[in-house]
């Protein structure tokens, strides 16, 4: 029999502020294996943290939340409203603060701990950005984690809420999101808060949400 969850006191949903990147990398870390954690994937929380967290941090501050509970950073929602633009930034000023360190991970540990981690080399050494179509409908996109310890007591749903409603206020017509398409736990939860399948591209399945509407 699996030992009892953990449980967390009430939660807060906050803006990141300055020194959350190290217990957000790991958050990331720590559901970056389809959900669950990806810790004996990677060798380092570089390659998912650098990719999923750091630009957002660094490019759209206000478009940044963390999820903190009695035990530290828990969760986090983050956005970008103009999915284009925010990859050409990152090509621009986010990869130059970050490539020194991948390639110092790199020299340090050569060989990737898995296929994963490989995978997720391949992309920094060529990103590549996939924008479902009509780019015009869902021009924002989002993607939200949270650990064990604070899934299934509405937080998520609270978060995404509150991020359709920030993106909305800025004029955007509709959000995406990318997921492992195996995950049917997450599949469901999007599903219920209106998001419906747009593509899949890579083994990754996006989907997207209209936001004349919001709720």
């Amino acid at each position: 029999m699996n030992p009892p969850r953990p449980e967390s006191r009430d939660a807060q949903i906050r803006p990141c502020r300055p020194g959350d990147e190290p217990a957000l990398y790991e958050v990331c870390l720590k559901t970056g294996n389809g959900g669950t954690d990806g810790t004996g994937l990677f060798s380092d929380a570089g390659w998912l943290g650098h990719r999923f967290v750091g630009p957002y941090l660094a490019l759209e501050p206000a478009l940044s939340w963390a999820l903190e509970d009695s035990q530290g950073v828990c969760g986090y929602v983050l956005a970008t409203a103009d999915s284009e633009r925010f990859a050409r930034r990152f090509a621009n000023e986010w990869m130059p603060r970050v490539s020194g360190e991948l390639d110092r991970i790199r020299s340090n540990i050569p060989e990737p701990r898995s296929g994963t981690e490989a995978e997720q080399r391949d992309w920094f050494a060529h990103p590549v950005w996939f924008f479902p179509e009509p780019r015009s409908v869902y021009p924002s996109h989002l993607h939200i984690d949270l650990l064990s310890r604070v899934q299934g007591r509405g937080y998520g749903r609270r978060m995404v809420g509150l991020m359709l409603d920030i993106l909305a206020g800025r004029g955007s017509p509709g959000v995406h999101l990318g997921m492992h398409p195996l995950n049917l736990r997450a599949r469901q939860f999007y599903a219920s808060l209106g998001f419906q399948e747009l593509a899949v591209e890579n083994e990754t399945l996006y989907l997207g949400r209209r936001l004349s509407h919001v709720t």
